[in-house]
């Protein structure tokens, strides 16, 4: 079993059709994860391999149903994206963007708390549960299936982890990087009931 995202959870990008969001995008659909929609202010209307881009996250959650988005947005626009998924109800965010500055994030974290949402960053890597899904910029070769949760602020040494458990024959029930700036949406404390109340993940590994 996993946390936060699985095979079945349905996908949202903001930002997708910029370089590194329509990079990652491909990278995520082509692990296996169901990338339904994306969102470009201006671009509604238009694709990418297929997935529509729509010009509002509202606009997206009305066609189709969003379990989670992640964000590859400019820091500037960043805070005002998060807050207009939160509005629209997706419940799992994921915030890629790094360099937002602390006091629009402090804002943006406290205004986050009249959501029922869990934001996972900024400045993060993002979730993968292996062999199911992922949502961010994970690179997916080191990780295997298995019972072990990784927590880890870190992105270099979640997949360095996650290599040497994998060559070890330990596999990974959900990995998250929670991200390393001041102010995160979701920290240790938070996430680590989660994997408490998952019955397949065995332990956890910190860093």
């Amino acid at each position: 079993m996993a946390i936060l995202i699985g095979a079945s959870t349905q996908v949202l990008v903001q930002g997708i059709t910029g370089s590194e969001g329509a990079f990652h995008t491909r990278q995520m659909v082509a692990y296996g994860t169901k990338v339904v929609a994306g969102v470009t202010p201006g671009k509604g209307g238009t694709d990418l391999d297929g997935i529509p881009v729509y010009d509002s996250v509202a606009e997206a959650a009305e066609a189709h149903r969003l379990d989670a988005s992640v964000l590859f947005v400019p820091a500037a626009f960043a805070p005002d994206a998060l807050l207009e998924a939160a509005a629209a109800g997706i419940p799992l965010l994921v915030c890629i963007t790094e360099g937002i500055p602390l006091h629009a994030m402090l804002r943006t974290y406290h205004l986050l708390r009249a959501y029922p949402v869990r934001l996972i960053g900024p400045n993060c890597p993002g979730v993968i549960s292996p062999g199911q899904a992922k949502a961010g910029v994970i690179p997916p070769a080191a990780f295997t299936p298995g019972p072990v949760g990784v927590l880890s602020r870190s992105g270099t040494l979640t997949y360095e982890i996650a290599h040497h458990l994998s060559q070890a024959g330990i596999g990974q029930s959900t990995v998250v990087g929670i991200g390393g700036d001041p102010i995160i949406g979701s920290s240790f404390v938070d996430l680590l009931p989660l994997f408490e109340d998952d019955r397949e993940t065995e332990a956890v590994v910190l860093v």
